[in-house]
């Protein structure tokens, strides 16, 4: 994303290597990171997304982003300054969304697995978060290549969901 014309505007966004577009507002973005309010589905506002700019075929703003950019906007759902993050680095990244929301997901090349869970550790080459389970049990340390995380999520119905059952101990929020 070269322009900041697309700020506070809904698009979709293709990658080479996944079947599903990632449709939302564009919060803010610089040369590595993208952030969007998360539009998973019609006219709902799921969370955030965050995602790495490797392997983006393109942007696209047609008729159907801009419908339902104008009814998510009737709701009252678009984006604010509120919803700016720092995205200087991944570990910023995580370690921001550690301390602010508790818990996040990362994808890697898969859109069909992720993980969830609290930064623990991460230096240049390796990540470290504490495992959070689908049951809402922390179990372990799951590892990361750094440059193989390619999305994070966070603030979703789903992850905020688990937080009410997980351990509290863990959550931060």
């Amino acid at each position: 994303m070269k322009k900041k014309k697309y700020i506070g505007q809904l698009v979709s966004v293709k990658f080479k290597d996944r079947k599903t577009p990632i449709y939302g507002y564009v919060v803010d973005y610089n040369d590595d990171w993208t952030l969007m309010k998360y539009n998973p589905v019609d006219y709902i506002i799921d969370g955030y997304v965050i995602f790495r700019h490797n392997n983006i075929e393109g942007f696209s703003r047609n008729s159907d982003e801009k419908w339902k950019e104008k009814v998510i906007n009737l709701k009252g759902l678009q984006p604010t300054d509120k919803d700016i993050i720092p995205l200087s680095n991944l570990g910023v990244i995580l370690k921001y969304l550690t301390d602010n929301f508790g818990i996040f997901q990362v994808y890697t090349k898969s859109e069909t697995s992720c993980y969830l869970g609290q930064l623990k550790s991460i230096d240049k080459r390796e990540l470290i978060l504490d495992n959070l389970q689908p049951n809402g049990k922390w179990k372990g340390e799951i590892k990361f290549r750094t440059d193989n995380i390619r999305i994070i999520e966070f603030d979703t119905d789903y992850i905020n969901s688990l937080k009410l059952i997980s351990t509290a101990k863990k959550t931060k929020k």
